[in-house]
């Protein structure tokens, strides 16, 4: 570190009453002054950007209003993952509080599919609703909107996916991504946007009602949309997942009681990783309307029988995942497939609901742009994902003549293909994505932003760490290398592994999945790679660091 930005990393640490661990990552993020370091550490919601810029925000709060107030039926309609729930969930049970007579409908998986189909105007031309507010849908689904306002039915559509260039013919269209809307902050998910409207509802109605108080369905769908973690989304997110912890709403305590029965702060990891596919699970594999019923009830009895529901078909799910896993790495042991710069894999036995997240971890794993899919009779619908960074949107646009449809963004997206064309539209995706820059697979990076020195204590540093939550997209949690000598070695369940390391005057425990063949013996000087986090085991304040590399020096 050169000698100037040593002084500014003590100088932080000093002015922020931090260790200088956590000062220098500050640095080394662009937080070198003293103020914004500080608004990063303690994101506040008086910090939100303003919303009066947002395009039809003011239309859409005027008309909701006036739909409140005349007791008119409203349909809420939102996507079937998380942040499609959420986002229905929080303007469902908000609309409500503010006397708002509300039928809530989701989209389902296998009976209609994503968006705002034509089952599902259907379904909301059945609730006799003359507003409708679509969540986390509608971008794209311009003839089904059409459709209801020919019906008489007023439309309010509520998403942040991409913007299309035709025209929507909504009443209102609330998307930060739209060319016209001021709105200075892009990152909010779908269920940011819903609080921000019944905010501009409630000020509309001239009613008292404490917001706050959803604050935790935003945190859980922003997580597990993986939108951005700065800005507006990380004080909201901050905000929330303090609510989680308090579990104050029935449906989350009791998904906090399976996922952790301590109960206590909650992480954004522990959102991403144990709340989120919780609340997906419904959806992948029957209907989300389960999920809705878990984050709506009122019943702490309700809450935690269909928390047991949503956890088991979560086992249910992993069980498919594995399997498609364990299917997919046979395929790419074929030469031909293997030395392709993308994957792009179907079998008629895969079910459609978890292809998504094999494509994620093959995606992780491989660094390569994903498709996986599940064929069915006159279609295989695929899910595809890829490397960070990868501009999947539109390496799908070059070459859908030769899909029948897709839709999504450039970090997620789905495609439908017709079975027989799977292994030309192979090539044709590759030849996309490498003219787009995937010549070559991205390899994981386990690059440290800090060493953990001899005379930090690691309880300190992770206290200060923690300040840097919610981490996740955009906001990655800090590694941390640490030198020392092993004292201890064990192998656990053929796989782990745990060591102890000194530093400083002190030993430091580390674990790691799937390191056991990296196993140092005892004495040997090595260095680890990983994210300092709670020891809960060995608990008053005790700290591990979860290693993702070891090695010998």
């Amino acid at each position: 570190m050169h000698a100037t930005s040593e002084s500014a990393v003590q100088a932080l640490a000093r002015e922020l009453d931090v260790s200088t661990t956590a000062a220098g990552i500050l640095v080394k993020r662009g937080y070198s002054d003293r103020e914004l370091a500080a608004r990063f550490l303690d994101p506040k919601l008086a910090h939100l950007t303003p919303p009066n810029a947002m395009k039809d925000r003011a239309e859409a709060a005027s008309r909701i209003a006036r739909a409140v107030k005349s007791r008119e039926p409203i349909a809420i309609f939102g996507d079937y993952d998380a942040d499609g729930v959420t986002s229905s969930a929080l303007m469902t049970d908000v609309l409500r509080a503010l006397g708002g007579q509300v039928t809530t409908l989701l989209a389902d998986r296998f009976g209609g599919g994503y968006g705002f189909s034509d089952p599902a105007l259907g379904r909301v031309v059945d609730t006799g609703a003359t507003l409708l507010i679509t969540c986390d849908c509608g971008t794209s689904d311009h003839p089904r909107l059409h459709e209801a306002k020919r019906r008489g039915i007023d439309v309010i559509v509520i998403d942040h996916h991409r913007v299309p260039d035709e025209p929507l013919p909504a009443l209102a269209f609330l998307n930060p991504h739209r060319p016209e809307c001021g709105f200075a902050y892009k990152g909010l998910a779908s269920v940011g946007l819903a609080l921000s409207i019944c905010a501009a509802v409630r000020a509309e109605l001239g009613v008292a009602l404490d917001l706050r108080n959803w604050l935790d369905l935003v945190a859980l769908g922003t997580i597990a949309d993986v939108a951005p973690l700065d800005g507006d989304n990380r004080a909201l997110v901050r905000a929330g997942l303090a609510s989680l912890g308090r579990g104050t709403r029935p449906g989350t305590r009791a998904l906090g009681e399976i996922v952790n029965p301590s109960f206590g702060a909650i992480t954004g990891e522990d959102v991403a990783f144990r709340f989120a596919p919780r609340i997906n699970a419904p959806g992948r594999l029957k209907k989300p309307d389960l999920a809705l019923a878990l984050l709506l009830s009122t019943s702490h009895h309700e809450a935690r029988a269909l928390a047991a529901e949503l956890d088991q078909l979560c086992d249910e799910r992993k069980k498919l995942d594995r399997a498609i896993l364990a299917e997919a790495e046979e395929m790419l042991k074929d030469p031909a497939i293997a030395a392709l710069p993308v994957i792009v894999l179907a079998k008629e036995s895969w079910h459609p609901g978890v292809v998504g997240i094999a494509a994620g971890r093959l995606a992780s794993k491989y660094g390569k742009p994903t498709i996986i899919a599940s064929i069915e009779a006159t279609t295989a619908r695929g899910s595809v994902r890829g490397p960070a960074g990868f501009t999947l949107y539109s390496a799908l646009s070059r070459c859908k003549d030769a899909l029948q449809s897709f839709g999504g963004h450039e970090a997620a997206a789905g495609v439908h293909i017709e079975p027989s064309r799977i292994d030309s539209f192979r090539e044709r995706f590759a030849e996309a994505c490498v003219a787009l820059g995937a010549t070559t697979p991205r390899p994981v990076s386990f690059a440290p932003e800090a060493v953990l020195e001899a005379g930090d204590d690691p309880r300190r540093v992770h206290l200060d760490l923690e300040r840097f939550e919610p981490c996740g997209q955009g906001n990655v949690a800090p590694l941390l290398e640490v030198r020392g000598r092993v004292l201890t070695t064990r192998v656990m369940k053929e796989a782990h592994l745990a060591v102890e390391v000194e530093h400083g005057s002190g030993r430091l425990r580390a674990f790691g999945y799937d390191l056991a063949a990296s196993a140092p013996p005892a004495g040997a000087s090595v260095r680890v790679v990983g994210r300092l986090r709670r020891d809960d085991y060995r608990g008053n304040g005790a700290v591990e660091i979860r290693m993702v590399e070891i090695e010998a020096i």
